[in-house]
């Protein structure tokens, strides 16, 4: 059982950097103070944002800021080997997960974010290679030393989740489940992890329904334009609070450096969505009644 108190909504850091928004220090300092006022404390990293460089542009900014550590929240993953300017020893993308690696990793990761400390530390994706006795011995390592607090995985299945779990505690696993990629509910994912008291944490959790024109995302922006004038609140918020009702007690990664947005995200943590409606998003997301 994780000893981390996340916030209700997690703000999603990877495309803060190079990859797309390309955020200045300032800006970047804005950011974190913005979702700090808005009750949004925990940030989610991952050594490879910003092919290797958001930590530490992050990590920069959050000293600048001089923010109070225990004020926020720092998740970070490690494993997967990217092809960059700054890996030139990698010559293929794949996944490193022997102990010396990921010790060696979640210390750059505290270096870069300038913490003692995260709070959770995930594997980012699972390596068929991975050995859960070398996994669990990284782990206790770096809790024993007290550089990680919580432990998890990320886009691991039950199966998988299993075999780690068996070696060290698991409290979190970073999955994608939204309206629009809602397998986790089905295939077992979020059942195992309430039974097994880990926290679930969602990916991308609006889906595809601002990103792609197909008859899927038609039908769900139609539906949610008849929900935001019974709500009141905006589609954004509404398909965060079809996440949030699930009883697995799935957080939110939110990756919008909107302003207006990010002052919205935590309307969605009060608003009690009415089942049937509910049922209704998830219907039109099928495209069929429920079985």
């Amino acid at each position: 059982m994780s000893k981390t108190v996340l916030s209700p909504i997690i703000s999603g850091t990877m495309n803060w950097g190079i990859w797309d928004k390309n955020l200045t220090a300032k800006e970047m300092e804005n950011m974190i103070q913005i979702c700090i006022e808005n009750k949004i404390t925990t940030f989610d990293h991952a050594d490879i944002y910003g092919s290797y460089t958001t930590e530490a542009a992050f990590g920069k900014a959050f000293q600048s800021s001089k923010i109070s550590r225990e004020k926020l929240q720092l998740i970070t993953k490690c494993g997967i080997q990217m092809i960059a300017e700054n890996r030139p020893e990698n010559k293929i993308k794949h996944y490193e997960y022997s102990k010396e690696y990921i010790v060696w990793s979640a210390e750059e990761s505290l270096k870069k974010l300038k913490t003692d400390y995260v709070d959770v530390f995930l594997l980012h994706r699972p390596s068929p290679l991975m050995q859960a006795d070398e996994i669990a011995e990284a782990v206790e390592k770096l809790k024993s030393e007290g550089k990680i607090i919580d432990f998890g995985l990320s886009n691991f299945t039950s199966s998988q989740t299993e075999l780690i779990r068996q070696k060290t505690e698991v409290s979190y696993n970073q999955v994608q489940f939204s309206a629009t990629h809602y397998e986790a509910m089905l295939d077992g994912s979020l059942d195992y992890m309430q039974t097994h008291r880990i926290c679930p944490l969602s990916w991308n959790p609006l889906g595809t329904v601002f990103r792609e024109d197909t008859k899927k995302t038609r039908r769900l922006k139609k539906l949610l334009s008849d929900l935001v004038k019974k709500y009141s609140f905006g589609s954004d918020t509404l398909l965060l609070a079809w996440i949030l009702k699930h009883p697995a007690g799935v957080v939110p990664i939110a990756g919008t450096v909107n302003v207006a947005r990010i002052q919205s995200l935590m309307k969605a943590v009060e608003l009690e969505m009415d089942k049937e409606d509910w049922f209704a998003i998830w219907t039109e997301s099928m495209g069929d009644d429920v079985p």
